[in-house]
């Protein structure tokens, strides 16, 4: 599968094995400019670079109780500017956190699986 036009992209997750690895993933397709971020903070701080698409973690710093997570996170990007598109992404398979990710902001919600890396890249490639 080709994915459409250059995006920058913005992976937030405090998993670095995942980031990395969907990072790699999505600029061997096309050449997407892709930053990745371990924490929200670091994500929020770098909004100024106007990314299409925020590919943003649900547990994101849940071990840490001084970091937000991932829908403090959503809700900032989207005061921050409503027009960046944000996919969450979580292992969590619950309908209501799904919904609720929706409601906050979020375009899409998709579960950490093995068809996650094709699923993130196709509702980039649908964003315009």
């Amino acid at each position: 599968m080709e994915i459409g036009k250059p995006r920058k992209i913005f992976i937030v997750d405090d998993d670095v094995m995942l980031t990395e690895a969907l990072k790699d993933w999505l600029t061997r397709k096309i050449p997407h400019t892709v930053s990745t971020f371990e924490t929200g903070e670091a994500c929020l701080q770098r909004l100024y670079d106007k990314p299409d698409v925020i590919v943003l973690d649900y547990y994101l710093n849940t071990v840490s109780n001084d970091a937000a997570n991932g829908m403090e996170i959503l809700k900032s990007i989207k005061k921050y500017d409503p027009a960046i598109h944000v996919i969450m992404l979580s292992s969590q398979e619950n309908y209501r956190v799904a919904l609720q990710t929706i409601q906050t902001g979020a375009e899409q919600y998709v579960i950490k699986d093995e068809q996650a890396f094709e699923k993130v890249a196709a509702m980039i490639n649908e964003f315009r």
